[in-house]
C-alpha cells in the first residue's frame, strides 16, 4: 500500500464533505426541508425517511414489527364475517362440494393475481390508495378517493354488526340463555306464551323483538334503540383505540384478533363432530350437485365471493403492504393469504354444517314424535287401519327410519286422501336445504343450535367473541384504507384524523340503530360497495397494465422480488382478469336490474318476513350511494385534464432519504411520468466513487444530474420540478 495512502484518503473525504456543503449552500431558500434533512455517508441500513417540502421534521413511515404481524393483519382483514355466514350459504345453495370447483378456478384467475397486484403497488410506492394511483397517473387519482369513500360506507354498517355481536356476547353470561324459551305474558286472568314468539321461534323472536325491536317498514323509524346505540358506541371506541397509533397499536392486537377465531372454529368443529346428526350435515354439504355447476349464476356468485373475500379495491390491502420493505416477497404473501382465506372458509363451512346437521336432527326428532302422535290418533279414530302398520313398529320409541317407512306405506294406501291427514315427511335433508345466510345464520339458526349444547352459555360466549374479533380484523383494514391515504396525501396527524373519522362514523351510524336500522344495513350492503368496487378494481387493472405498462410492471416486480414472476400473471393481468371483471360487472348490473329493489320487513302480526319495495326516497338513497362512491373518479380526471390544479410547484413532491444516502423517488425526466423504477439492480453497477462524482444542483439550472447507485440511485429532486409523482390531490 502506498505510504501516503492515508493522506490521499483524507483528502478524498474532505472533498466529499466540502462538495456536500457546496451542494447544500446552493439550494434555494425554499429548500429548508432538504437543508434540515440528515445526510450521512454511512449506516445505510436505517429505515426510509420521507421528507416532504415544507415539513420541518422528518416523518418516518411506520413499519411492521415482524413478517408474522403483517401476515396476520392481511389475514385478519381478508377473513371476516363473510367467511362464516356467506360462504357456507353459497356452498349450500350452489351445489355443495361442487361449488368449490368454480370458486377455486376463479380464485386462481382473478383472486390471487389481483391481490398480488395490489400488494405489489402498495409495497413499491409505499403510499395509501390515493398516493399509489395518483403516482401512476394523476388523472386516475380519483381511484384512491373512490376506495376511501367505499371504505367509509362499508365501515358505517359493518361496525353495526360488531355492535350486534357485542350485544349477544353481553347477554350470553346467563343460564339458560335468554333466547332459549319464548317469554310468557301475564294478564289479569291467565299466563300465555308471547303470540309473536309462538308463531315463529324463540331465537327468531329474540333477534327481531328483543335485540332489534324492529319496525314494520323502512319508513317507520321508531326512534333509537338505546341498547344497540350503546353497543355501537362501544364498537367504535374499540376501533378508535386500536387504530389511533396506526399499525403500531393495531398490529399488536392482530395477534389475538386474527388467531382467536381459528381457536374457536377448531373447538366448534371438534365439539360439533361429537354431536348427533353432525355427520349428516357435513355429508349434505360435500354431496356435489354437478348439474348446478353449469349455471352462470353459480359462477357469478363465486366470482363475487372471491372478489370480496380478499378485500380487493378497498385500499386496506394497499395500505397494509405500504408499510413493508421494498424487497419483501409479496408474491408469497399473496398466495399464502389467499389460500389461508380459502381454507378458513372451508373450515367455517364444516363447522356451520356440523352444527346445522345437529339442529336439523333435533327438529327432525320433534317432527317424528309429533306426527307419530297424529298417526296414533288417526288409528284410534278409525281413519287408518292397524293392518297397514308393520308389526315391529313401536310408536312410543319410534326412530326416524321407522317413521319414514310408515309414512311411505300410508301415502301409498291413502293416496287420494293423504293430504287431508296432515302428516309431514320429516326428512333431515328438507331441513338442511333451508338456505340461511348472514344475520339469519349467526343470530337465529346458530344461536338456536347452541341452546341445545351442554354448557350452552360457554359456547355462546365463544361464538360471539369470535364474531367480534372477525369483525374487528376487517374493520382495522377498512379504517386503514381510509386513514393511510389521507395522512399520506394531506399530511394530517393520524391520531386526530382517526378520532374525527370514528366520531363522524358513529353519529352517521345512528341511522342503523333506529328500530328500522336493520333495513338500512341491508340497503348499504346491497348498493354501497358491489358495483363501485368492481369499477375501482377494473380501473386499477387498467392503470397498471395499460397506462403504466405490463412490461415495465413485470420489470419492477423482478427488481423488487429478486426474481421474475411467472408469465402466468402476465397473461392473467393483461387478458383474463380484465375480461372476467368486465363480465362480472355486466352480470351484476343485469342482476341488479332484474331483481326488484327492496328488503324483507318483519311483520309483527304474522311473525314472518314480507318483501317490501323501497319507497321513492329509498331508491334515491340507493342510487346516491353508488354515484357518490364512484364520483371521485370522473371529478379528479376532469380536474387533471382541465388543469384546474396547478402542479408546477410540485408541493407534494416525494423525496425519500436513507441515512447514508439520498434516495430519488423515481421521476423520468424525459416525459415518462409513470415509471416506478429507474437504474439498475445493485449487482449490475459498480460502487460509486464519491471522490470523483459529486452531483450539484446549479442555481437556475433546468436539468438534474443523477448518479445511479443500486436500486434507487443517488440524487435529489429539484423543488420546482414540474412533473412530480404525487400531486396536491
Amino acid at each position: 500500500m502506498p505510504k501516503n495512502s492515508k493522506v490521499v484518503k483524507r483528502e478524498l473525504d474532505d472533498e466529499v464533505i466540502e462538495s456536500v456543503k457546496d451542494l447544500l449552500s446552493n439550494e434555494d431558500s425554499s429548500d429548508d426541508a432538504f437543508k434540515k434533512s440528515e445526510l450521512m455517508v454511512n449506516d445505510q441500513e436505517e429505515k426510509d425517511v420521507d421528507v416532504e417540502e415544507g415539513s420541518d421534521v422528518e416523518d418516518e413511515r411506520p413499519a411492521w414489527n415482524s413478517k408474522l404481524q403483517y401476515i396476520l393483519a392481511q389475514v385478519g382483514f381478508s377473513v371476516g364475517l363473510g367467511n362464516v355466514w356467506r360462504f357456507p350459504y353459497l356452498c349450500q345453495k350452489n351445489g355443495g362440494g361442487a361449488y368449490l370447483v368454480p370458486y377455486l378456478i376463479l380464485l386462481l384467475i382473478i383472486g390471487i393475481p389481483l391481490f398480488f397486484l395490489e400488494l405489489a403497488v402498495g409495497q413499491r410506492i409505499r403510499r395509501g390508495s390515493i398516493g399509489v394511483w395518483n403516482y401512476i397517473s394523476p388523472k386516475l387519482g380519483g381511484i384512491g378517493f373512490a376506495s376511501c369513500v367505499v371504505c367509509f360506507f362499508v365501515a358505517l354498517y359493518y361496525n353495526v354488526i360488531i355492535g350486534w355481536s357485542l350485544f349477544y356476547f353481553s347477554q350470553s353470561f346467563q343460564h339458560p340463555l335468554p333466547w332459549d324459551q319464548c317469554p310468557l305474558v301475564k294478564n289479569a286472568s291467565h299466563t300465555f306464551v308471547e303470540p309473536e314468539c309462538e308463531k315463529s321461534s324463540a331465537t327468531t323472536y329474540y333477534w327481531y323483538r328483543e335485540a332489534l325491536n324492529i319496525s314494520s317498514s323502512l319508513s317507520e323509524s321508531g326512534g333509537l334503540n338505546w341498547k344497540m346505540t350503546v353497543c355501537l358506541l362501544a364498537a367504535w371506541v374499540m376501533v378508535c383505540l386500536a387504530m389511533i397509533k396506526g399499525i403500531q397499536s393495531s398490529g399488536k392486537i392482530m395477534y389475538f384478533s386474527s388467531l382467536f377465531p381459528y381457536v374457536v372454529l377448531l373447538c366448534f368443529l371438534i365439539r360439533g363432530l361429537l354431536l348427533n346428526g353432525s355427520v349428516d350435515g357435513i355429508r349434505h354439504m360435500f354431496t356435489p350437485k354437478l348439474e348446478i355447476m353449469l349455471e352462470p349464476k353459480v359462477w357469478r356468485e363465486a366470482a363475487t365471493q372471491v372478489f370480496f373475500a380478499l378485500g380487493l379495491g378497498f385500499g386496506g390491502v394497499i395500505a397494509f403492504s405500504s408499510y413493508n420493505k421494498r424487497d419483501n416477497n409479496c408474491h408469497f404473501d399473496a398466495v399464502l393469504v389467499s389460500f389461508i382465506n380459502f381454507f378458513t372458509s372451508v373450515l367455517a363451512t364444516l363447522v356451520v354444517f356440523a352444527v346445522l346437521g345437529f339442529k336439523a336432527n333435533i327438529i327432525n326428532e320433534k317432527c317424528v314424535i309429533q306426527n307419530s302422535e297424529k298417526i296414533l290418533k288417526l288409528l284410534k279414530m278409525g281413519n287408518l287401519s292397524q293392518d297397514m302398520i308393520p308389526h315391529h313398529i313401536n310408536f312410543s320409541s319410534i326412530t326416524a327410519e321407522d317413521y319414514n317407512l310408515v309414512y311411505d306405506i300410508i301415502q301409498k294406501v291413502k293416496e287420494e286422501e293423504f293430504d287431508s291427514l296432515g302428516l309431514k315427511s320429516c326428512q333431515i335433508e328438507d331441513e338442511l336445504n333451508k338456505a340461511v345466510q348472514g344475520t339469519g345464520l349467526a343470530f337465529i339458526a346458530f344461536t338456536e343450535a347452541m341452546t341445545h349444547f351442554p354448557a350452552s352459555p360457554f359456547w355462546s360466549v365463544m361464538f360471539f367473541l369470535m364474531l367480534v374479533n372477525l369483525g374487528l380484523g376487517s374493520m382495522f383494514g377498512t379504517i386503514e384504507g381510509i386513514i393511510t391515504p389521507i395522512v399520506d396525501t394531506f399530511k394530517v396527524r393520524k391520531e386526530i384524523l382517526t378520532v374525527i373519522c370514528c366520531l363522524v362514523a358513529f353519529f352517521i351510524g345512528l341511522i342503523f340503530v333506529q328500530r328500522s336500522g336493520n333495513y338500512f344495513v341491508t340497503m348499504f350492503d346491497d348498493y354501497s360497495a358491489t358495483l363501485p368496487l368492481l369499477i375501482v378494481v377494473i380501473l386499477e387493472n387498467i392503470a397498471v397494465i395499460r397506462i403504466y405498462g405490463i412490461d415495465k410492471f413485470m420489470e419492477d416486480l423482478k427488481d423488487m422480488l429478486g426474481f421474475s414472476p411467472s408469465q402466468y400473471y402476465y397473461y392473467m393481468w393483461k387478458y383474463v382478469s380484465p375480461f372476467v371483471l368486465l363480465c362480472l360487472l355486466v352480470a351484476s348490473i343485469v342482476q341488479m336490474g332484474l331483481s326488484p329493489p327492496g328488503y324483507n320487513a318483519w311483520i309483527e302480526d304474522t311473525a314472518m318476513e314480507e318483501f317490501h319495495s323501497y319507497p321513492t326516497w329509498g331508491m334515491i338513497v340507493c342510487i346516491s350511494l353508488m354515484v357518490l362512491a364512484i364520483l371521485p373518479v370522473p371529478i379528479v380526471f376532469m380536474v387533471r385534464r382541465c388543469n384546474l390544479i396547478d402542479d408546477s410547484s410540485g408541493s407534494l413532491a416525494s423525496v425519500s432519504y436513507k441515512r447514508g444516502r439520498i434516495i430519488k423517488e423515481p421521476v423520468n425526466l424525459e416525459g415518462d411520468s409513470t415509471s416506478l423504477i429507474h437504474g439498475k439492480s445493485p449487482s449490475e453497477v459498480p460502487s460509486p466513487n464519491f471522490g470523483k462524482n459529486i452531483y450539484r444542483k446549479q442555481t437556475g439550472s433546468p436539468t438534474l444530474d443523477t448518479a445511479p447507485n443500486g436500486r434507487y440511485g443517488i440524487g435529489y429532486l429539484m423543488a420546482d420540478m414540474p412533473d412530480m409523482p404525487e400531486s396536491d390531490l
